[in-house]
């Protein structure tokens, strides 16, 4: 009954598939083998598999709920996986951090470069932009000691592209840094109070259980004190939610990442700005003619990210992009 099933017609031996999905790499609720992708369904995790030789494309889909539209409610966003497989078929895959959708992408990107990580339509829109920037450029003649700097950029971004799990700590401890750094601390107090009132009426309901005080009572009191234990939950410090552990795990995502880009000669940034998406705006920054040297191109990115707000609107790529690295330079200071 562990056995995941087949999606398509192209079948994978037991033997092998055992095994492949044993040593795959697992990721939120799916996992990537050598031979297959492993994709989760309602209640199981990676319940189904598509050999990755059915696979026609995957990317990722962002759904807005309800709560999402109006600006109010607990969710804003839902998050998917999307496998196009066998002629245009699709399996769906619900996640529940889009952080873990973004780390399966770049890990497929490191695997197998030949499967296409976006929508035929964004692919189209963004073959548009690629069409529309070339066309820009070629008004401009660019000197050959700014090819000679773009291509090392580009070199740089490539080598980061191989090992995608340190570029994608590097930003999500960042992340968690920037967020425990703005979060109230008089929120822990709140959510510590709210969490003794659940446990105090789950205690009370089994009270009114075992004296019989009524039984619309069990149901209110029992789901009380779910709904209190659950809200405070993700607030309270605890052993992976407290200052030294974040702190300590931003500092191991940027010594990781040194330990790889020493081995890299003479790499363009530091280590706390290691990511590709870095090194792709800085080619982009030197292509428009804003700068002539890397460094001048990266603190023009500094530049460009401190002016960006909640007030400025940009297109969905683009705030992925900025989303993904922000917050490494916030945490730094933009040193």
């Amino acid at each position: 009954m562990f056995k995941p099933q087949r999606l398509g017609t192209v079948t994978i031996p037991d033997a092998e598939l055992t095994t492949d999905k044993k040593s795959c790499k697992k990721i939120g609720p799916c996992g990537v083998g050598e031979k297959a992708i492993y994709l989760n369904s309602f209640y199981f995790d990676r319940r189904y598999y598509i050999p990755i030789s059915s696979i026609e494309r995957i990317f990722k889909r962002i759904a807005m709920s309800k709560g999402g539209f109006t600006g109010k409610g607990a969710f804003g966003t839902l998050s998917y996986l999307v496998v196009v497989y066998e002629n245009g078929k699709e399996k769906q895959c619900n996640f529940k951090h889009e952080e873990d959708v973004d780390r399966l992408l770049a890990y497929i990107e490191e695997r197998f470069p030949q499967i296409p990580l976006h929508s035929i339509e964004a692919e189209r829109k963004l073959e548009e932009k690629r069409k529309w920037l070339e066309e820009k450029q070629r008004e401009r003649i660019l000197p050959e000691e700014i090819k000679k700097r773009l291509t090392k950029l580009e070199r740089a971004e490539n080598y980061l592209k191989k090992q995608s799990d340190y570029y994608m700590d590097l930003s999500l401890s960042a992340k968690k840094k920037r967020t425990y750094d703005r979060s109230n601390p008089a929120y822990k107090w709140v959510a510590l109070a709210v969490v003794i009132l659940g446990i105090g009426a789950f205690l009370y309901g089994i009270y009114s259980l075992l004296t019989h005080a009524g039984f619309g009572m069990y149901f209110l009191l029992f789901g009380l004190a779910a709904i209190f234990l659950f809200a405070g939950a993700n607030v309270l410090p605890t052993s992976k939610n407290n200052k030294k552990y974040i702190e300590n795990q931003l500092e191991r995502s940027i010594q990781q990442m040194e330990a790889y880009i020493q081995k890299y000669p003479d790499f363009p940034v530091p280590a706390h700005y290691a990511h590709p998406v870095v090194l792709k705006r800085m080619q982009d920054i030197m292509k428009d003619g804003r700068a002539q040297t890397i460094p001048e191109a990266l603190t023009v990115l500094k530049d460009d990210l401190k002016a960006l707000n909640s007030n400025v609107t940009v297109e969905k790529e683009e705030y992925d992009e900025i989303v993904a690295i922000k917050p490494m330079f916030l945490v730094m200071d933009y040193k």
